[in-house]
């Protein structure tokens, strides 16, 4: 069995995002690059399937120019085997899936794995896109898989509780938190060895992408901090109700 992970190339969390002098970018320098969390997690769940020898191969498949393949390196050091690299612009959820699904196509894999979200963006559309684009059944929000004689077991969180599914195969399961407890860290030894995996780059075909960034804006500034007298319920009171808007 072989398991496709689709990773995306997003700033460290902790990264202070700054736009250009229009706003009509992001001014990526300086910015420390990951692999985004939750497809980290994917990538880890099928790492310790592999590991329970229930998997034969991992492929990372992420859309991006060169820079982006220091973070595909990291996948590869994780325990990935091998990791392909789509020549293009991600300009949009569309175009990113429409890259995905083309470079899938001609690879062979019975589980495909996406994030629920990136962490830059949070669109929530890639997976469901690349299911349709694919034709492939796809489940949304799982929070665990298992490999089992005949087939894979799922969980996914639905209001309120917990679902268990079971899907055929080929089939596309976007997975968010729960899918693993903590990421998986390169070794040493995996650091090493990811230069000597394989890397292969496929130059995408032209895709429109179907919306774009007009202008970036910050947040409004929260108001600063106020405080109050202990004793004075009352006007603790009134800021909640009347400012908060919390009671």
């Amino acid at each position: 069995m072989n398991i496709i992970v689709c990773i995306s190339n997003v700033p460290d969390t902790t990264t202070r995002i700054k736009f250009t002098a229009d706003n009509k970018s992001i001014d990526y320098t300086g910015v420390q690059w990951i692999i985004n969390p939750w497809d980290e997690l994917a990538l880890t769940r099928a790492i310790e399937l592999k590991e329970a020898g229930k998997v034969d191969k991992i492929i990372v498949i992420s859309v991006g120019n060169a820079t982006i393949e220091a973070t595909l390196r990291k996948a590869l050091a994780a325990g990935a085997d091998e990791a392909i690299r789509v020549e293009a612009e991600a300009s949009d959820s569309f175009s990113t899936a429409s890259h995905l699904a083309e470079a899938i196509k001609q690879q062979t894999a019975d589980i495909i794995l996406c994030g629920i979200e990136s962490s830059d963006y949070n669109g929530s559309s890639v997976g469901g896109m690349l299911a349709e684009m694919l034709d492939l059944p796809s489940v949304s929000s799982v929070s665990s898989l298992e490999i089992e004689a005949g087939g894979i077991k799922i969980t996914r969180e639905i209001e309120g509780g917990r679902q268990q599914l079971e899907t055929a195969l080929p089939a596309v399961l976007v997975v968010q938190k729960g899918i693993a407890i903590n990421p998986r860290i390169p070794s040493m030894r995996g650091i090493m060895t990811a230069r000597t995996k394989p890397l292969k780059v496929i130059v995408a075909s032209p895709v429109n992408a179907e919306s774009q960034v007009n202008s970036y804006e910050n947040p409004p500034r929260k108001s600063s901090c106020k405080m109050i007298d202990p004793e004075n319920l009352d006007e603790l009171v009134d800021l909640l109700h009347n400012e908060a808007r919390v009671i």
